[in-house]
C-alpha cells in the first residue's frame, strides 16, 4: 500500500512541475498585431536525460559484470565494481562494491540512511549526470538560444519590446534556456532520486519516464 502511494505522490509531483514555464512575448512581423507566447518550460528537454543517463549506467553494469565474470580478482576490475549473487535470485548478479555499487540506487530510506556515503555519491551523480546531459541535449538536438532564435528569425518572429536581431533575441533567450535546460534535468533526477528512496513501484526512472510520455499525450 505504502508503495502504491509513493507511486501516486511521484505521478503527481512530475504532473505539478511538468506546468512550470516562462512565458516569453513574440510578434509576428507576416501578421501584424499578432502576439505568439513562446514557452520555455522547467523540463525544457522533457525526460531525454534520464534516458541517456539511464543508458550511460547500464552500459556501465554491462561492462562491469563482463570483465567481472572473467577477471574478478583484477583490482582494477574491482575499483569498477565487485558483483555477488541475489539471495533470491541466485542466477541474477548484484552490485556489493565499486563504482557501480555507488550509482546503483539505495531501495528505502531505511537503507539510505544506513549509507551516507553510497547516498551522498548517488545524489551527486544523478543530480550532475543529469544535469550535463541536459545541456548537452539542447546542443545536439537544436534547443539551444542560438538554435531557437534562428528558428524563430526563419518564421519571422521577434521578442516584443527588443531589437529585431538575432544576436538580441539570442541574448534574451541565452538568459533563459540553458538555466531552465540544466536546472530542468536536476530536476528530473532529483524526483527520480525521491521515487527511488520512496520505494514506489518499478524504478524511479521507469516512473519518470512513463509519467512524462503519458504528460505529452494528454
Amino acid at each position: 500500500m505504502i508503495q502504491l502511494l509513493a507511486t501516486v505522490a511521484v505521478f503527481c509531483m512530475v504532473v505539478y512541475f511538468q506546468g512550470f514555464k516562462i512565458e516569453l512575448p513574440m510578434r509576428s512581423k507576416r501578421a501584424r498585431g499578432s502576439v505568439m507566447n513562446f514557452p520555455i518550460k522547467l523540463f525544457y528537454t522533457s525526460n531525454m536525460p534520464i534516458i541517456l543517463q539511464s543508458a550511460l549506467t547500464s552500459n556501465i553494469y554491462f561492462i562491469s559484470q563482463m570483465l567481472f565474470k572473467r577477471y574478478g580478482t583484477n583490482p582494477l576490475v574491482q575499483i569498477l565494481g565487485r558483483w555477488q549473487s541475489d539471495d533470491y535470485y541466485s542466477e541474477q548478479l548484484v552490485p556489493v562494491g565499486g563504482l557501480v555499487y555507488y550509482i546503483t540506487p539505495p531501495h528505502s530510506l531505511t537503507e539510505a540512511a544506513a549509507n551516507p556515503i553510497h547516498t551522498m555519491f548517488y545524489v551527486a551523480f544523478m543530480l550532475s549526470a543529469c544535469a550535463l546531459f541536459s545541456i548537452t541535449w539542447i546542443e545536439v538536438s537544436g534547443q539551444s538560444a542560438s538554435g531557437v532564435a534562428r528558428n524563430l528569425r526563419e518564421q519571422q518572429y521577434f521578442l516584443q519590446g527588443h531589437r529585431d536581431t538575432v544576436g538580441s533575441l539570442k541574448k534574451e533567450l541565452n538568459r533563459y534556456i540553458p538555466t531552465a535546460a540544466a536546472f530542468g534535468g536536476m530536476c528530473v533526477g532529483a524526483l527520480t532520486i525521491v521515487a527511488d528512496f520512496m520505494g514506489a513501484i518499478g524504478s524511479g526512472t521507469g516512473i519518470l519516464l512513463a509519467v512524462t510520455n503519458i504528460y505529452q499525450y494528454w
